[in-house]
């Protein structure tokens, strides 16, 4: 697997417990239609000839279908056809940071018992590298294709979560790339791609299939009684077109992804999976979906049940299919849409539709090609699974992501000749499982903190928690281990029991007594003191950010299975951190204040309401977005930045007559409409290392516009003392546009201040 752009590889020994948590399955061959070999009658069905355009095979296979077997492939669990030559086959099987045992699709067994599980999605998100995303994403599909050929896997994979992790409390903030829209788009689109194209550059054909989801607005499980499945949830047409929307828009737009996942929330009082303006109007319609739509599992159960939005089965079956859904994952549309057809509610023509698209997929993943083992991915097998080079690349990703929050002059990175002696402190110092976050898999093996830091210096391990939850800490026992040490490092944070789907937290403080044990620990200690926070959410952790005698604090997330090696590689300074925050952390007076519920992201003073979320939040933060500290400095020089543009209208515009705020964003204006901006970048310091660049845009105050806004990121690697330019390529009416009350777009007139780092640069746009 060839490197990320801008990434370092290093090889040092990763200790390891082999996971051995598996189903006893064997090996068998792969699932797949049209065995010309053991049927040769099928050859002369046109579905089964590979040689044909897709939408030709299509036609001819749902032609020869009953509507009984046209509604056995509208579920996850879809029903095979023996007199085609079809078998059964699972959708569902999930890789949201490596092959995921969640989902009936995908099993281990001593023939692949485990896949190499990279870092959970919120620290890959802090790389802020666009390339390691893609590459993750590729080395993913090899693995999921390689168990697939032995009947471990299926083709279709629901992934990635691309939710704009708007709230802190919210449990699977962990498997979203972060709070901000253009970092979630950017993910989005990338790691699809890692998981969908071929090595052989045929765009009309897929590796694996994936899947964005949850569409949309959803970002909310089980807060104090307020659940997903019955959630309305309240947003205005300019949050959902400026925040909640741009992430699927990429995947589909920019990714091309074959997939996206209705969520069990309503938006605005419709469920999403049964709203034709949603999902026929904007995933089908606008955005031109190349694939399937399908339901969070038991959503259309939920529809009926839950939100009690239709009278009767058979009106959810027909509501949803109607609405532009073609797969449920549940058994609901199996059961009820025949009933629904024969109610007349429910038109033969839309399950056409439906499974069109469904089979249609299938196509492109080569399921009606006939044996696999002759294809381009035939020969991959378990021996391309957990490979080495595969589980250095999942130390990396987790060296890349880890955060430096605070650092006291002497603190890190730590010389592991001058410390004789290290305690490790913390109920998560010996972490395994919870390193990977939810939606995991079985790992190829575990690199605990404890195990890490172990193999540069002696350590004494001492958890100070019965657990995560730590109701009752044993701080004596962890005082007597610190005091004698020459420096500690405490492993706090979260895990499953905290924070996970259907578990939002209601405080977002360090759980139980783990704050009492750090504070007790710091007060005895005699060397530096370092705070590790493995978790998926921002934690308040001001009164470690304040304590002198708390010398640095890192968080690691949930850095996957080589996590303990990577967290060891930068406190020794093996690797110098470069790690960005990918959301923003507050104060437990956030959580304390703001109803989770409340989907408005903009702050409203009349109700002493806040905002959400760096673009538009406006009080006291713990730590704010983008933030990250390295063991060296870089500076920026801005080599080149227009001072204003012009933006040309056409005669007889009402703009060139009376004062214009903002024009409308469309094409007769947007045309070629682009400038470009040009920074020198130098490592200042002694220790070579990769550095993030953002740029940033704070757009004229109209139209309730965000106070701050990402246009680009781009990660660079430089030695010490070295240089490089950095380039970014502004599209005015993309990146610098804005969406009005109304969910038009718009570019304002005046000044944007266009910021990297300390810099800021002033720039005007005219008519």
């Amino acid at each position: 697997m060839a490197p990320a752009k801008h990434s370092i590889f290093l090889c040092f020994p990763l200790l390891f417990i082999i996971s051995l948590s598996f189903r006893p399955v064997f090996a068998q061959k792969p699932v797949f239609a049209c065995d010309v070999s053991n049927n040769p009658g099928l050859k002369n069905f046109t579905f089964c000839d590979p040689s044909l355009d897709v939408k030709s095979r299509v036609a001819d296979l749902v032609g020869r279908l009953t509507l009984q077997e046209k509604i056995g492939w509208l579920v996850d669990a879809a029903q095979g056809v023996s007199r085609l030559g079809i078998p059964n086959y699972e959708w569902w099987s999930e890789a949201l940071h490596g092959v995921s045992f969640v989902g009936p699709g995908t099993k281990f067994s001593s023939l692949v018992p485990g896949a190499t599980s990279f870092p959970q999605v919120i620290l890959t998100g802090a790389t802020f590298n666009e390339s390691l995303f893609e590459a993750i994403g590729k080395v993913v599909s090899t693995e999921a294709r390689a168990m697939y050929n032995v009947g471990l896997a299926g083709l279709t994979f629901w992934s990635p979560n691309v939710n704009i992790f708007r709230d802190p409390r919210w449990g699977r903030g962990q498997e979203t790339p972060g709070e901000d829209p253009l970092l979630s788009s950017k993910y989005g689109a990338a790691y699809v791609r890692g998981l969908q194209q071929r090595d052989d550059g045929d765009k009309d054909r897929l590796k694996v299939a994936a899947c964005c989801k949850h569409y949309t607005a959803y970002d909310l499980d089980d807060w104090k009684g307020i659940r997903r499945y019955n959630f309305n949830a309240l947003v205005t047409q300019q949050d959902l077109d400026d925040t909640f929307q741009p992430p699927f828009k990429s995947c589909v737009i920019d990714g091309n992804v074959a997939s996206v996942m209705c969520s069990y929330n309503q938006v605005n009082g419709k469920p999403t999976c049964g709203d034709p303006d949603l999902l026929s109007g904007v995933i089908r319609g606008q955005w031109k979906l190349n694939g399937y739509i399908v339901s969070d599992c038991d959503s259309l159960n939920e529809i009926f049940n839950a939100q009690h939005y239709t009278k009767t089965p058979e009106e959810t079956a027909a509501l949803t299919v109607n609405a532009g859904l073609d797969l449920n994952c549940g058994s609901f549309l199996s059961k009820n849409a025949q009933a629904a057809v024969d109610r007349g509610l429910l038109n033969e023509t839309a399950i056409d539709r439906a499974v069109s698209n469904n089979f249609a997929t299938m196509m492109r993943l080569g399921f009606f090609d006939g044996d696999p083992s002759k294809t381009l991915y035939g020969n991959l097998g378990p021996k391309d699974v957990c490979t080495p080079a595969n589980q250095e690349f999942a130390r990396e990703a987790a060296q890349q992501g880890i955060v430096l929050l605070k650092n006291t002059k002497g603190s890190l990175p730590l010389s592991p000749t001058a410390i004789k002696s290290l305690a490790v402190i913390g109920p998560n110092a010996n972490a395994t499982h919870t390193m990977l976050g939810n939606y995991e898999g079985n790992p190829c093996k575990y690199t605990t903190p404890l195990q890490g830091l172990a193999v540069s210096v002696a350590t004494v391990y001492q958890p100070g928690c019965a657990d995560v939850p730590c109701g009752t800490a044993q701080v004596d026992a962890a005082k007597k281990v610190a005091a004698a040490a020459d420096a500690v490092v405490l492993v706090m944070g979260s895990d499953d029991k905290i924070e996970k789907e259907s578990l939002d937290r209601v405080d977002i403080t360090l759980p139980g007594q783990q704050q009492l044990l750090v504070s007790a620990v710091a007060n005895v200690s005699k060397g530096p003191v370092i705070l590790v926070i493995m978790s998926g959410g921002g934690m308040d952790v001001q009164f470690a950010k304040d304590d002198p005698k708390i010398t640095s604090i890192l968080w690691v997330g949930f850095p996957g299975e080589a996590g303990g090696a990577a967290i060891a590689d930068v406190i020794f300074g093996l690797y110098n951190p470069s790690g960005r925050l990918p959301m923003t952390w507050y104060p437990q007076s956030y959580a304390d204040k703001v109803n989770m519920s409340d989907m408005h992201m903009r702050p409203d003073p009349s109700r002493d309401y806040p905002g959400r979320t760096y673009r538009f939040y406006k009080g006291p933060t713990v730590f704010p977005f983008g933030e990250g500290l390295s063991y060296s400095e870089f500076n920026h020089q801005l080599v080149k930045a227009p001072k204003f543009v012009s933006m040309p209208l056409e005669e007889g515009h009402v703009c060139q007559s009376s004062k214009c705020l903002s024009i409308d964003a469309v094409d007769e204006t947007c045309k070629n409409l682009a400038f470009d901006v040009h920074l020198k970048v130098k490592n200042v310091g002694k220790m070579k290392g990769s550095h993030t660049i953002f740029l940033f845009s704070s757009p004229p105050q109209v139209h309730n516009a965000p106070q701050k806004q990402l246009l680009g990121f781009q990660k660079m690697h430089l030695e010490p003392q070295g240089e490089g330019m950095v380039r970014f390529n502004v599209d005015i009416c993309k990146d610098l546009s804005l969406v009005d009350e109304n969910g038009n777009k718009k570019v304002a007139l005046g000044k944007h201040l266009l910021h990297v780092g300390n810099l800021k640069h002033s720039l005007n746009v005219r008519i």
